[in-house]
């Protein structure tokens, strides 16, 4: 019942404290700034992916004016000489509208990526979205080489998925899932999601996939170094996956133990739309983004 008052609440929290909040997780509101944010992390010694926020839109230009920002930002990485992917949700490319323009705008996004010698991820959403976003990716897989998919341990139908795949040069990013779906479909608990996540990754390493771990949590982080060990998979096989302004001492102990370390940098105008909609669907989350705001 807090939660869901908390959430109810958020619209009205000024547009100044709530920018303030999310300075640390979002880059900016500009690509401009989003670039920036990359070029310091390539300083610092990690390379990023970029994610334009925004999600479910409703109308085929606003898909397409995606696009066009995408285009954008694949042009501005490669020109910065950046080491940098660029990730896309599907239903900001009109998966939910029509799967057929989805389709296409990703298929554009993959050749101009692919001509730029950049790599694109296919995210993926909430369950209802699942088949739809996988028989998208396997489509654009067969024409373009440099795009890659996530998978999520929470959902009961992963290692299903995974053995469904064509694994010879397949790229996957792992993650815990964001979305609290129903327990009929879905691992509900922390320790079976943690499990499930190590026996994906591993089902897909012995499958020859290359596994991006998107985790901050330390313990599994330690799980997974250890199955990296016992089924002796190199450092280009594998890694870990971070979001802009999460846990950075965990990134610098990872890095400095020999792990790649990539960091997730999402940017747009619609960050405060993003926030609150990762904050309703995400009560762990949304007491630590208060406690910050607190402090």
């Amino acid at each position: 019942m807090l939660h869901s008052l908390i959430v109810r609440a958020m619209p009205l929290v000024p547009r100044p404290i709530m920018r303030r909040v999310a300075a640390r997780y979002i880059a900016g509101e500009t690509l401009e700034q989003a670039l920036e944010k990359v070029e310091a992390l390539a300083r610092a010694g990690y390379p990023g992916v970029l994610d334009l926020l925004g999600e479910d839109i409703q109308r085929e230009e606003e898909a397409r004016d995606a696009l066009a920002t995408y285009r954008s930002t694949a042009d501005g990485i490669a020109a910065r000489g950046l080491d940098c992917h660029v990730s896309v949700k599907p239903t900001h490319f009109g998966l939910n509208l029509d799967p057929d323009l989805a389709g296409e705008l990703y298929d554009d996004l993959a050749a101009h990526c692919g001509e730029l010698g950049l790599f694109l991820r296919v995210e993926m959403e909430d369950h209802p979205t699942t088949d739809a976003t996988l028989a998208l990716f396997e489509r654009l897989r067969r024409d373009h080489a440099n795009v890659g998919i996530v998978l999520q341990s929470r959902l009961l139908r992963t290692p299903e998925d995974i053995d469904s795949l064509a694994c010879e040069g397949l790229d996957v990013r792992m993650v815990k899932g964001v979305y609290l779906e129903p327990e009929a479909i879905a691992h509900t608990d922390p320790e079976p999601i943690r499990a499930a996540f190590v026996a994906a990754c591993e089902r897909l390493w012995r499958s020859g996939a290359r596994v991006c771990l998107a985790t901050h949590d330390q313990a599994l982080g330690a799980r997974l170094i250890l199955a990296l060990g016992k089924l002796g998979r190199r450092v280009e096989d594998y890694e870990f996956q971070v979001l802009m302004g999460v846990q950075e001492q965990l990134w610098e102990h990872w890095r400095a133990a020999g792990h790649p370390v990539r960091v997730y940098v999402p940017f747009g105008p619609q960050w405060r739309a993003y926030s609150q909609r990762r904050l309703s669907h995400n009560p762990d989350l949304l007491k630590a983004v208060v406690g910050n705001l607190l402090r």
